[in-house]
């Protein structure tokens, strides 16, 4: 049922996308990472105030999750783009089809083995309905029902103005779309 869900968000996006339909609010509030507060993997807060100004891509992560190979590709986008003033930002979630059941240490340990992730990770959240941490409520805001997770994976696009750029589900990996859209965020910041 939940790949279902996911597969018909994805569509329905997509669709809305093709017949020219936003897919953010043009009139979006701006996240004040200053005062977001998000719990880092290791334990403590992440310096969420230092992502003010940045590029940011917000991806619900989850480690036994079939897409878990876009550890990969965010990892490939880190590298790529951190020195930019990208950050890729993981948080791992335990949401869809209870894909995410570790203790922090054990998603850690995942991501240091399997895919030598060296991009910021927070603890485990939650990123849907009203349990949902409030940068995910935010973003639910900002995009509705159709730019909201619906499966692991979902990537959030935010500006360097905390304006939520794009979404893009999970099906989208992390491809060409993604790319141009990082880069045109690149751009914009200049």
């Amino acid at each position: 049922m939940n790949v279902a869900r996911m597969l018909l968000f994805a569509l329905l996006g997509r669709l809305k996308v093709l017949l020219g339909g936003a897919r953010v609010r043009a009139d979006g509030q701006p996240i004040d990472w200053s005062r977001v507060s998000l719990d880092d993997i290791g334990g403590g807060l992440m310096p969420t105030k230092d992502f003010s100004g940045r590029v940011v891509l917000l991806v619900n992560t989850a480690s036994r999750c079939g897409f878990s190979g876009q550890y990969r590709g965010l990892e490939l986008l880190w590298r790529r783009y951190r020195d930019r003033g990208v950050i890729v930002l993981g948080v791992p979630s335990n949401d869809f089809g209870g894909q995410e059941p570790g203790s922090n240490e054990d998603i850690r340990r995942f991501c240091d083995t399997t895919f030598d992730i060296t991009f910021p990770l927070s603890g485990k959240q939650v990123v849907t309905g009203s349990s949902a941490h409030p940068l995910y409520r935010w973003a639910a805001a900002q995009t509705g029902m159709l730019g909201t997770p619906s499966w692991n994976f979902h990537k959030l696009l935010i500006g360097h103005d905390g304006r939520l750029i794009d979404w893009f589900s999970a099906v989208s990996g992390t491809g060409l779309n993604l790319d141009r859209a990082i880069d045109t965020a690149i751009i914009e910041r200049r």
